[in-house]
Parts: structure tokens; sequence; C-alpha cells
């Protein structure tokens, strides 16, 4: 019989491991506990004590004694987690003013500590996001509803595109995300393709603030939309709450 729970009783650990498999399962076929220990920085032994007690919560499952997924109550526990991480980087871009390396660090540190009733405000101050600020869906029915968009080192030269999302597995490249911002290319950036090279594993693109170039590797954790792209796909904060 799985205990029932709240999303109270779960430690920062459990939230960490929680937020890595929610990733993983959405980038990988098949997740194990040694794979998430090595994202994670700890012992197979650490991961795979953590996982037999979130399993006895009833938050996650494994097949055939390695496999790891969320159950639904696990996806939603997971979800809520992910929307409060998403609440405290736009408060922390769009009103203390930090950067988008140093605000995702923050809010792993934030998360676990708001409230309810602070998640509610912070969710009233910022116009019910949808997504985080580099673009990602807050949970699973969002996801379902937004298209899924393009890899960003899919494009040829001469392609014309609006820079749609900025992938969960991007954001923890701290370089990288510091890199998309200080070029613009975040959410709903318009970009021309100059040239993509196999050979150099490189592209090249036109951006808001001119040139820039990725590897095809960090490239293709961009997701883009052909062309001009509905405004309405960006979330955009109140004005009166934005320093920006």
């Amino acid at each position: 019989m799985t205990r029932r729970h709240s999303r109270s009783d779960l430690s920062s650990a459990a939230q960490e491991y929680l937020l890595a498999l929610r990733v993983m399962t959405g980038t990988e076929s098949r997740v194990t506990a040694a794979q998430v220990a090595r994202r994670l920085g700890v012992t197979t032994q650490a991961a795979s004590e953590m996982f037999r007690r979130l399993g006895l919560d009833g938050l996650v499952g494994q097949a055939d004694g390695r496999e790891l997924s969320l159950t639904p109550a696990g996806r939603t526990a997971a979800d809520t987690i992910f929307k409060r991480h998403a609440l405290c980087e736009w408060l922390l871009t769009t009103v203390v003013g930090l950067g988008w390396a140093e605000s995702d660090v923050e809010a792993e540190r934030l998360q676990a500590a708001i409230s309810p009733r602070v998640e509610a405000l912070l969710d009233e101050l910022f116009g019910h996001p949808e997504t985080c600020p580099h673009g990602n869906p807050i949970d699973a029915e969002t996801a379902r509803r937004r298209p899924a968009g393009e890899r960003l080192s899919n494009l040829e030269a001469g392609a014309r595109a609006t820079v749609y999302r900025i992938t969960e597995e991007a954001e923890e490249d701290a370089g990288l995300l510091s890199y998309l911002e200080a070029r613009g290319l975040r959410p709903g950036a318009h970009v021309t393709i100059l040239a993509r090279s196999e050979s150099l594993d490189s592209l090249t693109l036109d951006g808001p603030f001119g040139r820039a170039t990725l590897g095809l590797r960090p490239a293709s954790l961009i997701r883009v939309l052909p062309g001009e792209a509905d405004p309405g796909l960006f979330h955009q904060v109140p004005t009166a709450r934005s320093t920006a």
C-alpha cells in the first residue's frame, strides 16, 4: 500500500531526483538509477535508495528492476516542483534582475521553501505563466497543448525561425545559458541561419544582437518554430510587475 503524502513531505533531495527523472524521461528512451546518479553527481547506491523510497511513496515505478518512470502521482509532484522553480525564476529574472544561469541556481534553493500561499501570489503576480522564462511548459497538460518545436541544429542555411524554448537539458549548462542570454537568443527572438556545417560541427545565425555561433550539440537543445511564430506562445510578464 502506498503512503499518502503532500509535497511538503518531500525533502529537497527527493525533489531534485523527481525533477531529474522528469527531464530524463523526456529526452532518453530508458532511464536507470545509475544514469540519474551520474547526472546528479551521487553514487548509484544513494540513487537506488532514494528511488526505493520514492517507489514506496507511489511516485516512481521501476520495470525489470532497473528502468525508472514517474507514476501519475510522481509526474504531478514533479510538475508542481517545476512550477515553483519556474515562478522563482520569473521572480529572480524580472524583479531581482539576475541572469538566467544564476537565477536557475538560486531558484533551486528557493523552490522547496515557498509555501502554497506564496506560490499562488507569485503565480498571480506574473500573470499565470504556462512556461518558465526559458519557454519550457510548466506541466504535462500545457506541454500537450503547445507545439513541440524543431531542433535548431536541423535548420539549413537561409532558414528563418523563432526561438521557441531552451530545453531543460540546456538549462543545466550554465555557460550555454549565459551565452544565449548575452546574444538575445530567448523565446520569441527571430533568427536567420547563416551557415551550418557538419564537418565543423557548428551553426552560425543572425539574431537580435548580431551573429552567434553554436556547436551542433548545443543547438540541438534549442527548439525553434519556422518563420515568425505566434506571439501568444510567449509569456509576457505584466508590465507593472517587471523591472525590465
